[in-house]
């Protein structure tokens, strides 16, 4: 490298923001602080959400949930999570989340090895303020091609899903 990394502390609205599927994510610290070796990003997610039926070909992919609830759904597996609890998602294993319907759901999205940043760029937006956006479809097909692009492989519709975004 060229440059030595240094310690740093960020505030609690600091990081890159986007705007992602519906989400406010907030990067915190990427492959290029970490050697290559995790990601850890903040993320609210409006209640109610899920995310497509998903799974990571290279990484693991952990959540430490900060406030709201989350039913995560993992190789045939359900964990439900509140504030204080750590979820781990193996690479390789099928998975989803239904964030609880009465708030939104704020955690510590981490993945080792990094990368998810890549994805999270590649696919969201800027965001112009801190806060969730407005809802709006995105394209199944633009997303599938860019989460193949990160070694993500898009497996079905979010769970309770009848229709396409």
């Amino acid at each position: 490298m060229s440059s030595v990394n240094r310690p740093y502390v960020l505030a609690g609205a600091e990081g890159q923001a986007l705007w992602f599927l519906g989400n406010l994510v907030t990067v915190k610290t990427t492959g290029a602080q970490t050697r290559g070796r995790l990601t850890v990003a903040e993320f609210l997610n409006p209640a109610g959400f899920a995310p497509p039926l998903h799974r990571h070909l290279e990484e693991d992919e952990m959540f430490y949930v900060l406030s709201g609830t989350a039913r995560f759904l993992c190789d045939g597996e359900e964990l439900t999570a509140c504030p204080g609890d750590f979820v781990l998602l193996p690479v390789g294993l099928p998975h989803t989340f239904v964030v609880g319907p009465e708030e939104p759901l704020r955690c510590l999205q981490i993945t080792t090895p990094s990368g998810f940043e890549d994805f999270a760029t590649d696919v969201g937006v800027p965001a112009r303020e801190r806060r969730l956006p407005d809802a709006a479809p995105f394209d199944p097909a633009a997303l599938g091609h860019a989460a193949a692009r990160h070694h993500i492989e898009i497996l079905g519709p979010p769970p309770n899903s009848h229709t396409s975004a």
